[in-house]
């Protein structure tokens, strides 16, 4: 457990809490003293996260949510406030990678479905939406908040595949901006998070290819992955007071990547 508890009295929520950086960072909130509400559509891995938290002493809790579904925000966040009295921090962190059903990547936009299109934008850009949309009202009860949008270098840099997800993030980056500016007046902070090539389940694979791992680690100037607490740590800054006056901003943390040229050839697995 950490020694400096930066979020102690804080309530916050997590979409995608299940696994990889949702899971990592509602572990680390956990750690600093926040009663955390652990959501996604995988019920046993997000319980098993909340207990998880719970018996490492923290307050935690479970709930089933598909971001994309506006009526499952209007029970769910009630719900929180009934049980924990307020709501500090959002994490929209809930995201959907493009791969097509048998894992490959998705065509090219010319040969894109439809489907593959909608349902990727239903959670990385609807889902961000509705999220903010629902926590303004209960944050504005608290007195404010810190609402934190995990979006994507690839909302940054080009790429030669994987459009849904690219611009699902890119509309992410930029609904981002908006609401930091029509959540202002509210002491309501609106922030992006950019993680780089971070090894998660849905990277792992990918990471450990020799042709396209290695490419990725190519293109990192720290040589190295990161991994799912790096990009947790900077969501501890972010829901914390230490960032007070910090609202419509884009923590990169990726090891590098958008310092350089950037080949984006070979790279195109889903982060």
């Amino acid at each position: 457990m950490a020694t400096e508890k930066r979020l102690e009295g804080k309530v916050a929520l997590v979409t995608g809490g299940a696994s990889g950086i949702g899971a990592e960072t509602a572990r680390v909130f956990g750690e600093h003293g926040a009663a955390v509400i652990v959501t996604d559509v995988n019920d046993e891995l997000g319980e098993n996260v909340a207990k998880e938290i719970s018996d490492a002493g923290a307050n935690a809790a479970y709930h089933h949510l598909d971001t994309s579904q506006e009526h499952e925000w209007e029970k769910v966040l009630p719900d929180v406030v009934s049980q924990f009295g307020r709501l500090d921090v959002l994490v929209n962190a809930a995201g959907r990678s493009g791969r097509m059903a048998d894992g490959t990547a998705p065509p090219l936009v010319q040969g894109l479905p439809l489907d593959n299109w909608e349902s990727v934008m239903s959670v990385n850009a609807t889902g961000v939406f509705l999220g903010t949309k629902h926590a303004v009202a209960p944050m504005r009860e608290a007195g404010g908040g810190s609402i934190i949008n995990i979006v994507s270098i690839y909302s940054i840099l080009g790429s030669d595949s994987n459009a849904s997800y690219h611009a699902s993030k890119g509309a992410a980056r930029a609904f981002t901006k908006a609401a930091a500016v029509h959540c202002a007046h509210y002491k309501i902070r609106v922030n992006g998070v950019y993680p780089g090539f971070i090894t998660t389940a849905m990277t792992k694979e990918v990471h450990a290819h020799p042709l396209y791992g290695g490419a990725r680690l190519e293109a990192t100037p720290m040589a190295e992955f990161g991994m799912p607490r790096d990009i947790a740590l900077g969501c501890l800054y972010l829901a914390s007071d230490d960032s007070r006056f910090v609202t419509g901003s884009e923590l990169v943390i990726d090891g590098g990547v958008t310092a350089t040229a950037l080949k984006t050839s070979l790279l195109q697995q889903d982060i």
